[in-house]
């Protein structure tokens, strides 16, 4: 294309000089005859120049230029024709002696009746001229070829050695190595992010795995106890001889123990739909303050048998769209939690909304023994109790379901240090308000 082009481009250069001069040439026969345009082409003609003339009369005779015979490749068509001419040797500083034919293109150039002029014009130096732009191009895209194949191999086999890292990877996480993780190039190229993609999942697995492994472990601990007292019941019923009347009182207890891991199951089975989103849709549009209010107000009963006083500050908080029975029933999980653990005779529990910038803060504080930092982050996972709270009753269910219903509209749970006790934060997003 670069070749032809540049052809292209001197022709034409050519060409246009060619038709000058013709007209110039036509114009001077016009106006001055014959005889002055033979002395025109006389003058003009040297015998080594890149203009050529050929000049003849009616009858063919050559009269007048530097081009020995006239050339058959240019007749009457005035596009004129290309040709090659033998012309007198030429010495170049470079290349030493020119001799032999060379290119050149011609046209007719009407003069008279009895005049035939043929003009010309050498174009070996720009035919050699496109010859060596073809050669380097040629060169040139040859180099190009050769290299961007042996760049297509290297990064082909590059591309190739990665993907069979992640190849040997995958088979090795498959074989039960779920530590391994895919290595990265660390040039931050579409690979290396999609091992880094690839890693966060295994990460996440992993993380699933070991969750799962610890709730299998707590629930092998944890429900062990009542269905060993769910049995131990059952079995010392059988063995008491009190009629009738000691028959059902043992029967009771036995349906207390089944109904508390009937509960548990519950709330097993909740707290998985609502990490699966498949309540989601039971949204409504409520006054966030009027119900934790409400929640309260049925525990201060309660808090007052146990001692304590119950403190609500929920004035004030926006309508917001959202599951109404999971929000309560997760504020009542963290009353019923900081009843359990609160400090008996004279302790506070405070129940508080708090409308921000960013969203609703509903929170439950008591004045027991509280969390420790370290252990925060573990307390609000399933089945997880710590060792001082193991002696009181309870599944290690009630912070998992509140992160649970909190997860579900796209809020956290935050665990802070009372002073003394424990502050639990439940901070829902401000685009569940209603507009």
């Amino acid at each position: 294309m670069i070749y032809a082009q540049t052809n292209v481009l001197l022709t034409e250069q050519v060409m246009t000089g060619l038709r000058r001069e013709a007209e110039a040439l036509t114009a001077l026969a016009r106006d001055g005859g014959t005889r002055t345009i033979d002395r025109a082409i006389a003058e003009r003609s040297e015998p080594r120049g890149v203009q050529l003339y050929f000049l003849a009369d009616g009858r063919g005779v050559r009269l007048a230029g530097n081009l020995v015979n006239v050339p058959t490749e240019v007749g009457a068509d005035p596009r004129g024709g290309v040709f090659r001419y033998v012309a007198p040797p030429r010495v170049d500083a470079q290349q030493g002696v020119d001799a032999g034919t060379r290119l050149a293109v011609a046209i007719p150039v009407p003069v008279g009746p009895d005049r035939r002029l043929i003009v010309g014009r050498d174009v070996e130096d720009q035919r050699a001229f496109a010859d060596k732009v073809r050669r380097i191009f040629l060169v040139g895209f040859g180099g190009l070829a050769v290299a961007g194949l042996v760049g297509g191999f290297m990064v082909s086999r590059l591309v190739v050695r990665r993907i069979e890292d992640i190849n040997s990877a995958a088979r090795s996480i498959m074989a039960g190595d779920l530590a391994r993780r895919i290595t990265t190039g660390g040039n931050g190229d579409e690979i290396d992010g999609l091992a880094q993609n690839l890693n966060r999942m295994l990460d996440r697995i992993e993380q699933l795995m070991g969750g799962l492994r610890e709730v299998s472990d707590n629930i092998a601990h944890d429900l062990k106890t009542p269905l060993n007292r769910l049995r131990n019941r059952a079995e010392a019923a059988l063995r008491e001889n009190g009629g009738a009347g000691g028959y059902r009182q043992g029967l009771e207890r036995v349906i207390e123990e089944a109904d508390e891991l009937i509960k548990t199951f519950n709330a097993l089975l909740l707290i998985a739909r609502l990490e699966a989103g498949a309540v989601e849709e039971n949204m409504e549009v409520f006054d966030s303050g009027a119900l934790v209010r409400d929640v309260a107000e049925l525990y201060e009963p309660v808090t007052e048998e146990a001692g304590l006083s119950l403190r609500i500050d929920a004035t004030g908080g926006p309508q917001i769209k959202a599951n109404r029975q999971l929000i309560g029933q997760a504020v009542a999980n963290l009353i019923d939690n900081a009843i359990k653990y609160g400090v008996r005779n004279g302790g506070v529990i405070g129940v508080q909304v708090v409308t921000g910038p960013d969203g609703l803060d509903i929170s439950v504080s008591d004045q027991g023994p509280g969390i420790a930092p370290e252990d925060r982050e573990r307390a609000v996972k399933r089945f997880v109790r710590l060792e001082r709270s193991r002696t009181k009753p309870g599944t290690g269910l009630g912070l998992s379901l509140v992160t649970a219903v909190a997860r579900l509209h796209g809020g956290t749970v935050r665990l802070e240090d009372n002073g003394p006790g424990l502050k639990v934060v439940v901070s829902l997003p401000k685009r569940l308000y209603s507009e």
